[in-house]
């Protein structure tokens, strides 16, 4: 297997995956709705005049978890219809089935995220251009990672579809509450502050929240980088394996 050959199957892929997206551009928007209703339920009750500098970054890294995270139904979807078996027999190698479909995670990322910091910024939020490329790089891996694991669910809960919501929804929201999206967890207990140091998207959102209020040079967005890096390659190491595994 070339690399030129991997490449091209994987663009191929992506385009695939990629085409429903613009043709309904709608559901990259109301896979908004919850990640708005917390920014409107929650920012206000954070104290001082900067909360939403400090809040807006977890909601777009939440906007990230939740959306990855869904994708794999679509796949479980297609092993429903037969059409991901169709995608098996043809000359499309493995790696790309799965590589494809995960990047493609990142153009709704994107999306949603200019969404957001839009909404927010005639309501004080205030946007360091730089700095905030720089996170959504950062959050391209790591939504790249999650995506390949969403379909490495999918692919380990074939003919059980149950098993994959399940397993979604219990690791949706520790992920999203040990990572103090919603809350800070500075004053927390010490078994809470421990379980959020082991969490790698605790350290995607402190970047986030550092490269979103223009601190490109601090100590999270190394932390950040690493942690989204290992993150995107857990995902597609695993997510290859288990499509070259699948029948």
């Amino acid at each position: 297997m070339t690399m030129t050959s991997l490449v091209t199957d994987t663009r191929v892929v992506f385009s695939r995956e990629l085409r429903p997206i613009l043709r309904d551009p709608f559901s990259v928007i109301f896979s908004m709705v919850q990640p708005l209703f917390f920014l409107g339920l929650f920012a206000p009750l954070l104290p001082g005049d900067t909360a939403l500098q400090w809040f807006v970054p977890g909601v777009i890294v939440m906007s990230c978890l939740f959306g990855s995270s869904m994708t794999g139904s679509n796949l479980l979807y297609e092993m429903q219809t037969g059409s991901h078996e169709r995608m098996l027999v043809t000359p499309l190698r493995r790696p790309a089935l799965l590589v494809g479909r995960a990047l493609k995670e990142i153009v709704p990322m994107i999306a949603q995220a200019v969404l957001i910091v839009a909404v927010c910024i005639p309501f004080g939020f205030e946007l360091h251009l730089a700095g905030a490329l720089l996170g959504l790089l950062i959050l391209a891996g790591f939504c790249v990672g999650l995506g390949a694991l969403s379909y490495t669910l999918a692919l380990a809960s074939k003919n059980k579809e149950w098993m994959f919501w399940t397993v979604q929804q219990t690791l949706l929201f520790p992920l999203l509450l040990l990572a103090g999206v919603l809350l800070p967890l500075d004053d927390g207990p010490g078994w809470l502050q421990a379980l959020s140091k082991v969490n790698p998207m605790t350290y995607v959102v402190n970047a986030e929240r550092a490269l979103f209020n223009g601190d490109v040079w601090a100590r999270h967005t190394l932390e950040g980088v690493v942690a989204a890096a290992l993150v995107g390659a857990l995902g597609l190491i695993v997510g290859v394996r288990a499509m070259q595994r699948s029948d």
